[in-house]
């Protein structure tokens, strides 16, 4: 059975370097933007045009350096925004205006003072507007999560009449739990005139926790987009992580979902964001964290070295990396010291073994984590007699 495409919506540039404190310049996002599309996004949002005059320019740097992937700009549901982002894409091979308002009961009341006709009023105008510079228009209802099911119908109904090609659905606030944001989907997908001539689009904020599971979830109910940025950064909490749900879908043959990422290139791609934006990201990440692969615990250890998908559900070539790391502590085995004594030259015996394993615990004690040249150490101080039959 062919697995359903997938699009791969990257925000790295536009709501990922909202975090504070990160702002790239120009040259810094045309060397991920030129990452992103070698990685096989399908859309780059490059920026928010209006928001400044070093923001206009990058998007139309962006635009001329990406060759294969969707350029996108953000705009607000006003034509000067839209005029931005239409001239800043003048380049791009294949641009997309971004444009949207809210719609939950909240945004329309605090944010807008509005009503809802006029918020379905506004959205109208704003795709038509955006639709008359280019072919590509998705619009996001903001707060779509809190959103009331019917009335954002509503509105998808309406900008669908008017061109626009994607729909956006976010979670603005990472309220939603993973059936609530996978129902919403489902809602749209069967009261929506016109749904099947769109695309449904997931952007899920990290709040609760949960932008990965709502993604996840909106595509197992039709969204055939999903908006995320590279080490899940961004704004509060943060969006949902690219590597995971790309993983996700790799892993997990019976969705009959695929992207066209090389998964190869995710853990340096990782690695260039966080040098880029000077955020680095928990050891404990998922997929790309220093520890992702790291195994210390005797118990753990023993089922890894033996096979590797004892404890290993992602082979570590598939991200990027060369091997697992078996990481010498207190809690690790005989098993494990061997294994790592053994890459370094040193083929133990069992009762050489015997010998250095209590040197071993003694150092793993005072210093926490034991390295090559430790063991080099202990075995020399074991002094029990070892031809090295490995070079190091």
């Amino acid at each position: 059975m062919s697995k359903d495409k997938v699009q791969i919506f990257d925000t790295t540039l536009r709501d990922g370097e909202q975090v504070p404190g990160c702002k790239l310049n120009t040259e810094q996002k045309l060397v991920i933007a030129k990452r992103l599309d070698l990685l096989g996004v399908d859309v780059i949002e490059a920026g928010f045009p209006a928001s400044s005059p070093g923001d206009f320019n990058s998007v139309v740097e962006i635009s001329k350096l990406v060759k294969n992937a969707t350029v996108c700009a953000l705009t607000r549901a006003n034509k000067k925004d839209i005029e931005a982002a239409a001239q800043a894409l003048q380049y791009a091979v294949k641009p997309r205006i971004h444009t949207g308002i809210g719609t939950s009961d909240s945004h329309i009341k605090h944010k807008f003072n509005s009503t809802r006709e006029q918020i379905i009023e506004r959205a109208i105008d704003a795709v038509a507007y955006a639709k008359s510079f280019v072919d590509d228009v998705e619009f996001y209802a903001e707060d779509a999560g809190r959103t009331d099911n019917e009335f954002l119908a509503k509105v998808c109904e309406e900008v669908i009449k008017v061109g626009a090609t994607v729909l956006n659905i976010p979670d603005t606030t990472g309220y939603c739990l993973p059936e609530e944001y996978g129902a919403k989907i489902k809602y749209l997908k069967e009261n929506v005139k016109g749904i099947e001539n769109v695309t449904l689009s997931c952007h899920c904020h990290n709040d609760l926790g949960l932008a990965t599971a709502n993604s996840i979830a909106g595509v197992q109910n039709g969204a055939r987009q999903i908006e995320c940025t590279i080490n899940g950064i961004g704004e509060r909490a943060g969006n949902t992580a690219l590597e995971e749900v790309v993983m996700i879908m790799k892993q997990h043959p019976y969705l009959n979902l695929d992207t066209n990422i090389n998964t190869k290139l995710l853990h340096s791609t990782s690695q260039l964001v966080q040098q880029s934006m000077g955020i680095s990201v928990q050891p404990n990440k998922a997929v790309v964290g220093e520890n992702a692969f790291a195994h210390s615990s005797g118990i753990h250890q023993d089922g890894v070295i033996k096979n590797r998908q004892t404890y290993e559900i992602i082979n570590p070539l598939d991200i990027g990396l060369t091997e697992s790391l078996i990481v010498l502590t207190a809690r690790s085995g005989r098993a494990a010291l061997a294994y790592r004594a053994k890459n370094i030259g040193y083929e133990l015996t069992k009762d050489q073994l015997d010998i250095v394993y209590p040197q071993f615990l003694n150092y793993a004690d005072i210093k926490k984590e034991v390295n090559d040249d430790d063991i080099h150490q202990i075995i020399d101080n074991s002094k029990i007699f070892m031809s090295r039959k490995v070079s190091a």
